[in-house]
This record gives structure tokens, sequence and C-alpha cells, in this order.
């Protein structure tokens, strides 16, 4: 019994150790093959690689026809910013002729467009009410005055009582202040032109009434007037007094340079500017009111400046702006991409403050399909 048992042990331990040398007879003999199979690629890519440096050799690549541009050489010049304002003309004198007393006038003796004078005799009020009140006070005056002389003279003769006299005396100066104010009010009833100029505005007719402090007429003094624009906040520091402006009148097609009058003191909350005027002649009676006007002023200015056009500029998805320069290499012109920091701008031109030198050929047209290193040619 122990003889079999031994027997099937040693059975089938050979048959374990025979599967183990046939696992390993597979191992080997597939690495084998992967070597065999890596030598023939590496000698398969060399072959490939021969072939393709004698096919480019016998048949090379054609290069890219140029493409057609236009360049400017960079120049440093002076740059200059303008910023154009609208603005109104304002006359200088504006007045409002009205009555300090008021009643119906029974006389207007201008009419609208008249020029007028200082002085001149504009309209007359109706005074009848207080030439009556000044009659009645004079006959009651010229009573007074008789008892006032007469108590006087008792008291002097210490006749009388006190009373009586200063009673007198104060009914006598009572009326006399009366009557000079009645007097001053009436001197009143004729009006008068304040200030030179022309009637721009009749607000009240003949027989109309008007109450103190109302407007009859409206007299503008347009042998001078002043140019008014609003300016932004922002641009105060770039302003002064002083400054010379460059104004134009679009509906006459006038313009002249002069120099600001006055700056504002305070900045309007609502809109953010501040006023700033120009004092001008009429020019004859050209400038009238409310005619509108354009206020151009130097805004920025720097010398030696490296300016491009605008239209040079491209930018990529990431937001860095750049521009194509056009270079000599070995014989050929190629388009160079450039980096670029940009300045101050204005309309059409900017400054560049790194990324471009004086003297670089900049493309200007026909780099928007460009790359860099293409080969390009000049148009101009």
């Amino acid at each position: 019994m122990k003889a079999i048992r031994y027997s099937f042990i040693a059975l089938i331990a050979t048959s374990f150790i025979a599967c183990q040398q046939q696992e390993t007879n597979d191992v080997a003999s597939k690495r084998k093959l992967l070597n065999q199979k890596k030598s023939e690629l590496r000698t398969l890519q060399q072959e490939i690689d021969v072939l393709s440096k004698e096919i480019l050799k016998l048949d090379p690549p054609k290069e890219k026809n140029a493409i057609q541009v236009e360049t400017v050489n960079v120049e440093a010049k002076p740059f200059e910013r303008f910023i154009t304002l609208q603005a109104a003309v304002k006359a200088d004198d504006i007045v409002n002729v009205s009555s300090e007393i008021g009643g119906r006038l029974i006389s207007v003796k201008v009419k609208e467009g008249q020029y007028v004078k200082r002085g001149q005799l504009i309209a007359v009020t109706d005074m009848t009410t207080l030439e009556n009140q000044i009659a009645e006070i004079n006959n009651s005056l010229s009573l007074a005055k008789t008892v006032f002389e007469r108590q006087e003279r008792l008291w002097n003769q210490n006749i009388g009582s006190e009373i009586q006299y200063l009673q007198a005396k104060t009914n006598k100066e009572s009326l006399e202040k009366s009557l000079a104010t009645l007097k001053s009010q009436i001197s009143k009833k004729n009006i008068y032109a304040p200030i030179s100029g022309i009637v721009d505005q009749e607000f009240m007719k003949q027989g109309e009434t008007a109450s103190p402090g109302m407007p009859i007429v409206q007299i503008l003094n347009t042998n001078k007037v002043k140019i008014v624009a609003d300016v932004q906040e922002n641009f105060l520091p770039s302003i002064n007094k002083g400054d010379k402006v460059q104004i134009h009148f679009p509906a006459i097609d006038k313009t002249f340079e002069k120099k600001i009058s006055m700056i504002g003191r305070t900045i309007d909350a609502a809109n953010r500017t501040f006023k700033i005027e120009v004092e001008s002649s009429s020019m004859n009676g050209a400038l009238k009111p409310n005619l509108l006007a354009e206020v151009k002023f130097k805004d920025f200015e720097q010398e030696n400046a490296i300016v491009i056009p605008l239209e040079a500029i491209q930018e990529e998805v990431s937001g860095r702006k750049f521009v194509y320069l056009m270079k000599k290499e070995n014989d050929e012109t190629r388009a160079e991409k450039s980096y670029v920091q940009l300045g101050e701008s204005t309309v059409g031109e900017t400054i560049i403050l790194d990324g471009v030198n004086e003297g670089d050929a900049l493309i200007v047209a026909g780099g928007k399909n460009l790359s860099n290193g293409d080969l390009v040619s000049n148009n101009q």
C-alpha cells in the first residue's frame, strides 16, 4: 500500500516539473522573437530614412510664392492728440428789463430786433393812481404845515400844550415822507435800457399789466460773446486757463484760434463735467447766441515717439497684440512676428512703447493671413 502511495506522489511531481519547463521554454521563445522583430524594425526604419533622403534630394519641396504686402518705414516723430467738444455761443451780456413798481403799460417804445442804447426809454407805466395820491398828500401837507406853523408860534410864546405842538410836527413830517416816497415811485414810471444791445424778446405788449420784476423785454449785448463748452472731469489735468483752442462753427464754416478765458470752479455732480469759456467778438454779428460750435484742444503730446497705424496691429486669442515686420534673411525677405506694447493712441494711430524700433519695415497691408517666417514681397 505504501509503495502505491509513493509511486503516485512521484508521478505528480514529475508532471509538475515538466509543465514548468514547458512554460519557461515558451517565455524564452517569445522574448527571442520580440528581439528579432525589434532588430527588423530598426533595419526597416533605417531603410525608410535612407529612401526619404534620396526622394527629398531628387524631388525637393517647392517654396510657397512670396505674399504681396505693403510696408512703411517706422520713424520717430512728434505725437499729438486732440479732443473735440460740442459747444455753443452765449451772449456775454443778457438783461431782462422790468418795472420796479409794476403797473399797466401805457406804451412800449421798442420792438424785437431793434438796437437800443443804454439809457434809452423802453416803456412807460400808468401812474395815475400815484399822481392822485400825490395831489391828495400835497393838499394835506399844506394844511399840516399851516397847523404846525401856528402851533410852533404858540409854543414859542409858551401858549398851548407840548402834545399839540408835537402832534402837529409829527403829522407834517409824516406827510412829507409819504410825499417823498410817492415821488420816488412815480419817477420810475419810465423804464430805461440798462445796457446797449439788441432787443431779443418782447415779453409784454402795450396795455398789459406788469408786476414788479416781471420781464418786459430782453436785451442782448452781442458785441461780445463767449463760447461755452462742458468738459469731462478726466481732462481737468490737460486743460488750463490761457491754453489755445481751435473753434469751428459748422453752420457758417468759420474756424479760428482763441485762448481759454475761464475754467469752471466746480464739477457738475449730474454729468461730471466742468465749464470752459472762450471770449470773442461777435464777428460783426456772425456769431449769434446759441450758435453751435466745436472746440478742439490738445490733450496729449510727446516728442520723438514711435507711432504706427492702428490697422497694422493684430491680436491673438489670448489678447496679446503683435505686428509683422519685414526682415531680410539670406537674400530673402520674410515676415517676422513681433509682440508690441501700446502707449497713448488717437484716431488711426498709436504710440509703440516696445516691439518696434525706428527704421523697421512695418507691414501695414496684406498681413492678415501671414504666419511667422512667410516669404513676403513689397508691393511698393
